[in-house]
């Protein structure tokens, strides 16, 4: 997947700005792809050059004007044809893994206190997500939420990214236990 995608389906939802898809990557897209926000203007540029998102000018008083920016027909085809190719395998690239991979052979406690850092982390990101997804779906439940919702796939996703988190949360957790475990025998 390139970042162009993923500020297509970002887009998706109505008119942003450039400041407003940085926001909307940090809340959302942000679980399954990280971006800088100047890495997200330079790709405005290329989408609009493209034909693949259009932009407005908007004039505003007492602050700079902006510019908001939609998916284009072009844009809608360019995200149908991604959808339609095989999704490739996403891999694990983590230094902590590294670091618990040499538990046996270094220091347990500076590896307990990352861990107890990814965990406050990850929960903390657990809380967000789940703090989301009420506020998506509003007062429905969950199942009629995606049954009958008009878009359930920011839902879909943000689900994803709390179920990752919760994994790493626990996974931090348990590795925590057992490092300990083993200290104390």
């Amino acid at each position: 997947m390139a970042l162009r995608h993923a500020v297509l389906a970002a887009l998706l939802d109505g008119e942003l700005s450039g400041y407003q898809l940085a926001k909307s990557f940090d809340l959302g897209v942000a679980n399954f792809w990280h971006a800088r926000p100047q890495q997200l203007y330079a790709e405005l540029s290329r989408l609009e050059k493209d034909g693949l998102i259009t932009g407005r000018e908007v004039v505003q008083e007492s602050r700079p004007n902006k510019r908001l920016f939609h998916v284009t027909e072009d844009g809608r085809a360019e995200l149908a044809r991604f959808a339609a190719t095989s999704a490739k395998p996403s891999l694990i690239r983590d230094d902590l893994f590294v670091k618990v991979q040499a538990a046996d052979h270094v220091d347990a406690e500076p590896l307990i206190a990352q861990l107890t850092e990814r965990a406050a982390f990850a929960r903390a990101k657990a809380d967000l997500f789940t703090k989301l997804l009420c506020d998506m779906r509003g007062d429905r439940t969950e199942e009629d939420f995606l049954r009958h919702g008009d878009r359930i796939g920011p839902y879909l996703t943000c689900r994803r990214g709390l179920a990752f988190e919760e994994g790493n949360r626990d996974w931090c957790l348990h590795t925590i236990a057992v490092l300990r475990a083993r200290q104390q025998a």
